[in-house]
């Protein structure tokens, strides 16, 4: 198992939140504003960058083509204004049949009723009925982004619940990292034993820390 499958099991296994992994990582690596279609669900996985661009999702179409099973799906927008990227179509595709783990998208999503319904794990900017276009741009995606995105999100760690979105980037895929997740759920069990056990207050526990 390489750190980062071990890394994900370990998140996996303990239901790290999105909370104490934006601990970890200093208060950071938040999607702003991408929030659950369905609550109670809690995924974290290996992200499988799919771009999205100038109000078309042909691009999106062919890059799900690729995607492996425990995958989470992260479709980025530039350009597509207030349109839905994708809706039920797709994400049936993605999370049935290629087995994905979860679609996030920066973007807006349609056939909402169809994705509560089914309770998919998908986690967006909300809804529209209003989608992009299934044709093919005249120019390419800007390959300057692409070659970033790729170097920096595809292959990272993507850890989703009720609170958002967060992604662990790569040069924090280390032993380093792995030991900062075991101490925090250790610091957690601490803390909440402080108050229910000890009948401490929130002042004493978290920020005087009287425990050590």
């Amino acid at each position: 198992m390489d750190i980062r499958e071990k890394i994900i099991d370990y998140i996996d296994t303990n239901k790290v939140s999105t909370t104490e992994v934006a601990d970890c990582l200093g208060k950071k690596g938040v999607l702003e504003d991408v929030m659950p279609v369905n609550q109670g669900q809690f995924c974290v996985g290996k992200i499988k960058w799919v771009y999205a661009y100038d109000e078309s999702n042909w691009d999106v179409h062919l890059q799900v083509r690729d995607v492996e099973k425990g995958d989470i799906v992260f479709i980025e927008t530039f350009n597509c204004g207030k349109r839905a990227i994708v809706g039920e179509l797709v994400s049936k595709f993605v999370l049935l049949y290629r087995r994905a783990t979860a679609i996030v998208t920066d973007g807006k999503m349609r056939d909402a009723h169809r994705l509560i319904k089914e309770k998919y794990p998908i986690w967006c900017k909300g809804f529209t009925p209003v989608g992009c276009f299934n044709t093919e741009n005249d120019t390419p995606m800007n390959p300057e982004i692409v070659k970033d995105r790729m170097n920096r999100i595809d292959g990272a760690i993507m850890v989703c619940d009720d609170s958002g979105v967060v992604i662990i980037p790569k040069e924090e895929i280390n032993e380093e990292f792995y030991q900062k997740l075991i101490a925090i759920e250790e610091q957690e069990d601490i803390w909440f034993d402080c108050i229910d056990r000890r009948k401490w207050d929130t002042f004493d526990t978290v920020c005087l820390k009287k425990y050590k």
